[in-house]
């Protein structure tokens, strides 16, 4: 997975995901055996029929910087967290508060449910999927939505595609002009979820030209939300703020890295 980025990102947003990938770039990379996970998934609400939107971290971290957007814009009521015991145990901390691995949020106004997650779900892709479909269990969820970037050697422009074989989402989304992802490869939980072929299943994806986290790609998926859900979200300004926001992304990241090193380097012990 992918992404690309051009975008204005208002000032909180901006904070919340330095500090996300931050975190996330200092997660250990290794990949463990997944064991299972025995706590349920506890909702303090349940909006029968709603639409879920979920993003995982992927290349680019489109997912999570796109939902991240959204809880933003839209004011959405949190109503539900987890974490999966298969990763090592990492939390990220802003403002003095614990950050969810994986968070749940609802929004009234457009009737849609929000799974933003900065946990990696490399190595458990279909554990993810089950977290989802429950989710979609309890609230009878009409789709799901998933959001992915999608590798690019074009450098001139960040395209959208989408992805499904329900035929009457196909046919809504090339009503709005979008192209259907006509060749390439679908990982990670998106790919989970499609081959779970338990609801119908709508991926949205947008293309980028880097690994580092891409939020031209982000504010694409958000164009492309917004022309299927109505949402109303202004996503202009993400694009005009884009290369200052990478710039801050890339240093940081790169300040993470040096001091992981330098944490390996030292055989720092593990405390826990």
């Amino acid at each position: 997975m992918l992404l690309q980025g051009d975008y204005d990102l208002p000032e909180i947003f901006e904070e919340r995901y330095l500090y996300t990938v931050a975190c996330f770039a200092a997660m250990p990379k290794e990949v463990h055996k997944p064991h299972p996970v025995h706590q349920p998934l506890v909702l303090t609400k349940k909006p029968k029929g709603a639409a879920v939107i979920e993003g995982f971290p992927g290349l680019g971290l489109v997912g999570t910087i796109a939902t991240g957007f959204l809880l933003d814009h839209l004011k959405c009521e949190k109503i539900g967290s987890y974490y999966f015991e298969d990763p090592p145990a990492t939390l990220a901390v802003h403002g003095c508060t614990i950050v969810d691995p994986i968070g749940i949020y609802y929004n009234k106004k457009h009737h849609v449910v929000v799974v933003h997650a900065i946990t990696s779900a490399a190595g458990i892709e279909f554990g993810a999927a089950d977290l989802i479909l429950n989710l979609c269990k309890q609230i009878q969820a009409s789709e799901i939505i998933t959001l992915e970037g999608v590798g690019s050697t074009e450098a001139n422009e960040t395209r959208g595609f989408f992805y499904t074989d329900h035929t009457g989402l196909r046919k809504t989304m090339q009503k709005l002009g979008i192209d259907c992802l006509g060749e390439g490869i679908i990982v990670g939980v998106t790919a989970a979820l499609l081959m779970r072929k338990q609801l119908p299943v709508l991926s949205l994806f947008a293309e980028t030209h880097s690994k580092l986290p891409d939020s031209k790609a982000a504010a694409k998926l958000i164009e492309v939300l917004d022309k299927l859900l109505e949402l109303k979200v202004d996503y202009v300004p993400l694009l005009k703020q884009a290369a200052e926001f990478e710039q801050k992304l890339k240093a940081m990241l790169s300040q993470t890295m040096k001091a992981q090193e330098m944490k390996e380097k030292k055989q720092v012990g593990y405390i826990g």
